[in-house]
């Protein structure tokens, strides 16, 4: 396949955490004239329903202990609609760019000789605690924050997430993808030198229907969560803004179900 019937662009469109009204305007206006669609898992149906009737969709969610779409399987998909639509809308939760494979996607479009341009969307990682009335930062809390992911298995031979560098390296931490992990996750940091009584929070199903949020101590939080029966998609903030918390200020969940990834 020659550049030259390479026809399309792919836009690599953050949809946020999943309250509708957290799209950006350039989202929203993609959705409505896009001629196909490749989204994810954590895309609810809401956002799903913006797109034209005779759009042709392509799920490629990853889901775990399902079985997944390989990613060079989602880029072969990709080109292949270069060639037969003028507006590829590839939706992603949250921001393409954060945790969304989004570079991946973008190197390879291009690679290829695909126009591709990136909209970024509100991650999950500040709107879902916003949504429970935490900042992830705070004068008097917390100066630095770091994002990371928690899917990664930590006892794989090689991991690339040092837990225990990370328990002091900022003032806070959000955790995206990590229930899975978070016995072992909670474990290392307190081997790095976090203090057991390290506040934690624990967002489910933010900015929308079903949202809730635990707040325990790294010691317990592990523990609690199962107890209280926590679920994917979560939102995990180690530090002191947890103890910020301003429930009052914390804006409505949408009316909107997410889909359960993991």
């Amino acid at each position: 396949m020659t550049t030259a019937e390479l026809t399309g662009t792919v836009y690599l469109v953050g949809a946020g955490p999943g309250d509708p009204d957290l799209l950006t305007v350039r989202a929203h206006r993609l959705l409505g004239r896009c001629d196909a669609l490749v989204y994810d898992s954590l895309v609810p149906r809401e956002v799903l329903d913006l797109v034209p009737e005779n759009c042709e969709r392509h799920f490629v969610g990853k889901r775990r202990g399902h079985h997944s779409v390989p990613q060079p399987s989602t880029n072969a998909v990709l080109v292949k609609l270069a060639a037969r639509h003028r507006c590829i809308v590839r939706l992603k939760g949250g921001d393409p760019f954060l945790f969304g494979r989004g570079g991946e996607e973008a190197a390879h479009l291009v690679k290829h000789g695909v126009s591709v341009q990136v909209v970024p969307g509100v991650t999950a990682g500040i709107a879902a605690p916003a949504y429970a009335g935490i900042p992830v930062t705070h004068r008097r809390a917390g100066s630095s924050v770091t994002f990371v992911t928690g899917h990664e298995e930590i006892d794989k031979r090689r991991p690339s997430v040092n837990w225990r560098s990370l328990a002091t390296a900022s003032d806070g931490l959000v955790i995206y993808m990590g229930l899975h992990n978070l016995p072992k996750i909670a474990a290392e940091l307190e081997a790095g030198g976090l203090s057991a009584e390290t506040p934690v929070a624990v967002i489910q199903q933010g900015t929308v229907a079903g949202q809730r949020c635990l707040k325990a101590t790294l010691s317990d939080v592990a523990a609690r969560t199962r107890s209280e029966g926590f679920a994917s998609p979560s939102v995990i903030v180690v530090g002191d803004v947890v103890k910020e918390q301003v429930e009052s200020c914390a804006p409505q969940p949408a009316d909107v179900t997410m889909p359960i990834p993991f």
